[in-house]
């Protein structure tokens, strides 16, 4: 499918999911916006699993950070097998929209192929996902995240390492181009990943699933964005960010198995920056 045809499929999005997010007058939901998040959170709807991993991920603390309302336009990417889609989904679901950018349908890799029938079954078959929106995603592709200027937050988690060691720096440029087209004006650009310290040599970034938050900013300040804010939710001062198997080591994949498995449990998921980037309004 071409970029213009998957555009018009974008734009003829049906009027009755695209009229959640018309009014442009404040409502009762937006000004109980913290306690319709944290409902989200709590839901029994999200699997027990992920709920586990609210302590290292603070679902509740970040997205307020980046400012997220009920009545949002927002574009997920990559959000594999749904982690925050558990939350962003019902939490936008009467007022807001949210699109999903998952890996592309035509991808010749396998496990992007997995991934991406497994969140379109949960699409179809889960109602708190019913109203959400898959579009593809892929740097350096001809992908459409979103129509242009349509979404007031873009928000990536833990993706800059994967674009990075796959695609180096023009690949995570290009990425954040993607975002920038998508966004309004005064949009918001919410980038979460794992935090390599910024001592250590630039060639660490390379295969260790640990980014430097200097570069994560230099590279969305190439494509226009400015830092708004950053916020230490994420950090974890426990986190060395330097394992036999990089990132991988620490929770939850635990790359050694058995070996110092206690001792990288203890440590717990990695360090990782928070960053708010915003679309310049003029």
């Amino acid at each position: 499918m071409t970029v213009r045809n998957r555009l018009l499929n974008l734009l003829f999005i049906p009027l009755t999911v695209l009229g959640l997010n018309a009014c442009s007058e404040p409502s009762e939901t937006t000004a109980t916006a913290p306690n319709l998040l944290q409902q989200a959170i709590d839901s029994e709807t999200r699997s027990a699993s992920n709920r586990a991993r609210d302590e290292f991920r603070h679902p509740a603390e970040t997205l307020e950070f980046f400012g997220i309302q009920p009545t949002s336009t927002v574009v997920e990417i990559s959000p594999g097998g749904g982690w925050y889609t558990e939350i962003l989904a019902p939490y936008l679901k009467d007022e807001g929209l949210l699109y999903a950018a998952h890996f592309p349908a035509n991808s010749s890799r396998e496990y992007y192929q997995r991934s991406r029938q497994a969140f379109m079954e949960r699409v179809t078959n889960d109602a708190a996902f019913s109203a959400v929106v898959v579009t593809e995603f892929a740097p350096l592709s001809d992908s459409v995240i979103a129509p242009p200027e349509s979404a007031d937050m873009v928000l990536t988690f833990r993706n800059l390492h994967n674009w990075y060691m796959g695609g180096g720096e023009e690949a995570v440029q290009d990425a954040f181009m993607q975002f920038y087209s998508a966004l309004k004006p005064g949009g918001v650009l919410g980038v979460v990943d794992h935090r390599l310290p910024e001592m250590r040599p630039d060639e660490d970034m390379a295969s260790s699933g640990y980014m430097k938050e200097s570069f994560a900013i230099a590279m969305a300040e190439s494509v226009g964005f400015e830092l708004a804010a950053r916020s230490e939710v994420n950090a974890n001062p426990n986190d060395t960010a330097d394992h036999p198997r990089g990132v991988w080591t620490l929770p939850p994949t635990l790359g050694l198995g058995d070996d110092d498995r206690e001792k990288y449990t203890a440590i717990g998921e990695s360090d990782r920056f928070t960053l708010k980037f915003v679309k310049p309004k003029s």
